[in-house]
Formats: structure tokens, C-alpha cells, sequence
């Protein structure tokens, strides 16, 4: 009987050593899926909540949206600077224009001339779910450098790295104990003892 390893052994320490989403590069689709979602949360806005006209900021954020799919159409392979500099300002463009249509959702509510509390009800509710976005796309370009670095740097190495570069890492040595001295004899009586003489 041959000591041979199966068939499938190959296979799966081939992808425990390198997972798919490793060797592929991560998925385009989840990121533009959320993109598409803040510009359309955008263009829900009440009018009062915008900035300048409606549609210059959203064809402003498709415009960078479509070289960053040309570049990377369906998975995270490929980046160069010009590239990670756009997926940093769209996530900074709609950051932006979130953060100044919640600055003029606050003025808004707090204005005595408010005639449909309802309709800003459902605007603040558009903006904090810009805000979750946004943070989940800022979070997904800069952990660990961004999903193309991710995908090429294992994690292991990277995690190797970092703690060699720590300034807390200390290695750890076997503690010794120093010798021991033996006390001299000793040669009368304690100094803290006295001595009574009885006739």
C-alpha cells in the first residue's frame, strides 16, 4: 500500500496557504455598489441640503468612479498612483459634501421657519447612512494599505513586520540569578544585644 498523500491534499494546503480572495484580488462590485448608493442617498436630498446644484457633485463623483472600474473592472488586481489618488478623493468628495449637507440639516432643524419636519426627518436619516458608507469605504482604501496591497503583502509577513518595527517588542531572556555570598561568621555577640554582668 503507497504512503502517497490523497489527491485533494495539494489542493487544500494550496488554499489554506493562499486563500482566493489572495490569489484573485478582492471584489470591484461591493465598493461600487456602495459608491452608487451615497450619489443616489445625494440626490434624495431635500434641495436646502445641497450644494450648489443638484447633479454637479454626482457627475463629479461618477466621473472618478469610472477610470477606478476601467483600471480594476471586477477584481482588486492592478494600482498605480494616479489610481489610488482618485479612490482618495471620491471617498474625500462625498465625505465632504456629506459633512456640509449635515451642516445645513442642523441649521434646518434648528430654524423656527420649518414647515415639514418630516421630509428632514428622512434627510438625516439619508445622511447617516452616507456616513456609514463613507466610512466603510474610507476604512476598506487605507487598512493595511488598501485592497491591492492587501491582496499582495501575506498577512503574516505584514503582521512580522510591524511587530519588528515596534518599539514595545522586547525579547525575552532567561533570567539568571546572581550568585549568592556566603555571610562571614560571625565573631562576638549582635551588635543589637547587651551585655549584663552579674555579681
Amino acid at each position: 500500500m503507497s504512503d502517497s498523500p490523497r489527491p485533494n491534499t495539494h489542493r487544500a494546503a494550496m488554499l489554506q496557504r493562499h486563500p482566493r480572495h489572495e490569489r484573485r484580488g478582492e471584489g470591484r462590485l461591493p465598493a461600487m455598489v456602495a459608491t452608487l448608493v451615497a450619489i443616489l442617498l445625494y440626490l434624495a436630498l431635500p434641495e436646502p441640503l445641497l450644494v450648489g446644484p443638484r447633479y454637479v457633485l454626482p457627475a463629479l463623483e461618477v466621473l472618478l468612479l469610472i477610470p477606478l472600474v476601467a483600471v480594476n473592472p471586477h477584481r482588486m488586481t492592478r494600482q498605480n498612483r494616479l489610481s489610488r489618488t482618485l479612490s482618495l478623493v471620491l471617498v474625500g468628495v462625498i465625505g465632504a459634501s456629506n459633512l456640509l449637507a449635515l451642516g445645513l440639516l442642523v441649521h434646518a432643524l434648528v430654524s423656527t421657519d420649518v414647515k415639514d419636519g418630516g421630509s428632514l426627518l428622512i434627510a438625516a436619516l439619508q445622511v447617516w447612512a452616507t456616513d456609514v458608507i463613507v466610512f466603510g469605504l474610507a476604512f476598506w482604501e487605507l487598512d493595511r494599505g488598501g485592497p491591492v496591497v492587501r491582496t499582495q503583502v501575506p498577512r503574516a509577513r505584514l503582521f512580522r513586520s510591524r511587530t519588528s518595527a515596534s518599539p514595545r517588542t522586547r525579547t525575552t531572556t532567561r533570567w539568571r540569578r546572581s550568585p549568592t555570598v556566603p555571610a562571614a561568621p560571625a565573631t562576638g555577640p549582635p551588635p543589637w544585644s547587651t551585655t549584663s554582668t552579674c555579681r
